[in-house]
Formats: structure tokens, C-alpha cells, sequence
């Protein structure tokens, strides 16, 4: 049940930020479709935004009343997955200015900074050592390796070999699949936050991670889906690294996104492969840039 609600409160704070004044909404089934839920839960999104009064709901006609407002969204700490929250955690320790090669994190003590038991902390840190970011010690303790321009340059080599693949996979989707409609919504929040780039560009992380997570899952290869765990992981989070110029640099990558789904959208493979090395291109410098400078100069 708890799993349940967390996936109807994300779902419905996604849709209801995407929501457009005097616009009419679909059906139920293309709504779950569109979320990547199901109708039940479509159901209690439309049924939450009526209560609300933020849409009318007569019967088939759904219309848009008036744009959502903060609080008819629900707080992130009731939308994050338990590994979400042992993610964030994780990733503000080691990318801390404190943070140095050689740092310790002990399990016991992150577990109680996020209030769960040691064996979700343990599965999530044995997960990501995988990809030596971190390194096993004795008596439930890690070590930080450090975050090397290196690594950083052998991360971006990675993703790009996994994402020309999986662009091109989601261009030969057939035209009823759910992710051209995910795809489609993940569109209109693209347009929504650069309307209101000023306000909205730290958002962009999130959004970001959603937009290369769909266009991984067309791959269908399960060593590809493991493996961007971790790839995602890291370019989400380099956003927040160097927040110089942030609101340029998040407006440039949100422009190259709608430049590489219009390419998915005309199913094109030379314009698909042209707008994903143009945005991987940017993606591997603004990752090189945003390593922390006492990082770099160690490395």
C-alpha cells in the first residue's frame, strides 16, 4: 500500500504540473498510458485534481480550471522512494566539499542520518561500488576513491555508447507503444519549465534524468538498463555540483532536448544520432566543469 501511494503522489504531481489552463484532458486509459501507471491510479489522479477544483470532470469531459499552485502538490519527502532517499543522501556526502579520496562512509551512520535499517544502506552501497567510485573496508565501512576527470571522461565514453543504441531503438518503436506518449508528456514539461526558465531551471536535473531513462528503456538490453543506474546517478547529480551560470546551462540542455525528441518524433536515424551526440557533447563538458575544483586539481 505504501508503494502504492508513493507512485499515485509522484504520478499525480508529474501530470498536475503539466496541466495547461482551458485545455481538455484525455481518456483514463491514455492518461495511465502516458504516466506509465495504472488506470486505478490515472483514476485517483483525475479524481484528486477534481476535489481540488484545479479540473472539471463531467463525465467523458475533463477541462482544465485553473494551473496548480505549490500546494496542491505533495511534498518530495512523500513522493521519494526509499532508494531515492538513500541515493540523495549518498550523493550530497561524496560530492560535499569536504568529500576527499580516502573519505570514509559508514554504514550504520548514514542508515540513521535517513532513518532505515542497515541492509537497504548496504544493498544500495554494494550495488554502486560496481563502478569504483567506492571501495568496501571491514566492520561496515567504505572508502570514497574519488571522483577523477578520469573516471569522469570514462563515464561519458560509456553513456554514449549506450545511448546512440538506445536512440536509435526508441526511433523503431511502433507508433502505438506507451513511450511515444511518455515521450510526449516528458515534451510538454520541456516547454512548461523553459516558459518559465527563470523560476523553474533547478528543476531541470529531474526532468533530465526522467528524459534519458525512457529513451534507455527502448534498448530492451538488461546489462544497458543496469548499467545506467549508475550513469544516471552521476549526470543527474553533476548539475548541482557547480551552480555557476546554472539557469544558461540548464536552458542550452532543455533546448537540445526538444531538438533530439523532435528527431524521435520524425523517426529520422540520421537526425536522431545528430541531436544525441550534439546534447551528449555538452552533457560531457558541463560534467567535466562541474567536478569540483579541489577534485580536479588531485586528480
Amino acid at each position: 500500500m505504501a508503494r502504492q501511494n508513493t507512485v499515485f503522489k509522484e504520478a499525480y504531481n508529474r501530470y498536475a504540473a503539466a496541466l495547461r489552463m482551458d485545455t481538455a484532458l484525455p481518456s483514463e486509459p491514455e492518461i495511465a498510458a502516458q504516466l506509465g501507471v495504472s488506470r486505478s491510479t490515472a483514476r485517483a489522479i483525475l479524481t484528486r485534481l477534481s476535489d481540488e477544483g484545479i479540473i472539471r470532470w463531467n463525465k467523458r469531459q475533463k477541462i482544465v480550471l485553473r494551473q496548480p499552485v505549490d500546494r496542491d502538490f505533495f511534498p518530495s519527502e512523500e513522493t521519494d522512494s526509499l532508494h531515492d532517499i538513500i541515493e540523495r543522501s549518498f550523493m550530497q556526502r561524496i560530492l560535499s566539499d569536504e568529500a576527499a579520496p580516502g573519505m570514509q562512509i559508514n554504514e550504520l551512520e548514514l542508515a540513521r542520518e535517513i532513518g532505515t535499517g542497515t541492509t537497504s544502506v548496504r544493498e544500495f552501497l554494494i550495488r554502486f561500488s560496481r563502478f569504483g567510485l567506492i571501495e568496501k573496508r571491514p566492520n561496515s565501512h567504505w572508502t570514497l576513491k574519488g571522483f577523477t576527470r578520469e573516471f569522469a571522461l570514462e563515464l561519458a565514453d560509456v553513456r554514449e555508447m549506450f545511448e546512440l543504441h538506445s536512440a536509435a531503438e526508441f526511433g523503431k518503436l511502433p507508433a502505438d507503444h506507451h513511450a511515444w506518449a511518455a515521450l510526449a508528456t516528458i515534451k510538454e514539461e520541456h516547454l512548461s519549465m523553459l516558459s518559465d526558465i527563470n523560476n523553474r531551471f533547478k528543476e531541470f536535473s529531474v526532468l533530465d534524468e526522467r528524459f534519458h531513462l525512457l529513451i534507455h528503456r527502448a534498448s530492451k538490453n538488461r546489462f544497458i538498463a543496469d548499467f545506467y543506474d549508475a550513469i544516471a546517478i552521476i549526470f543527474h547529480y553533476h548539475y548541482q555540483w557547480n551552480k555557476t551560470a546554472a539557469r544558461e546551462r540548464n536552458e542550452r540542455a532543455i533546448h537540445e532536448h526538444l531538438d533530439y525528441i523532435a528527431a524521435l518524433e520524425a523517426r529520422d536515424q540520421e537526425r536522431i544520432q545528430a541531436a544525441c551526440r550534439i546534447h551528449l557533447r555538452s552533457a560531457r563538458q558541463t560534467l567535466l566543469q562541474s567536478i569540483p575544483q579541489s577534485v580536479a586539481e588531485s586528480a
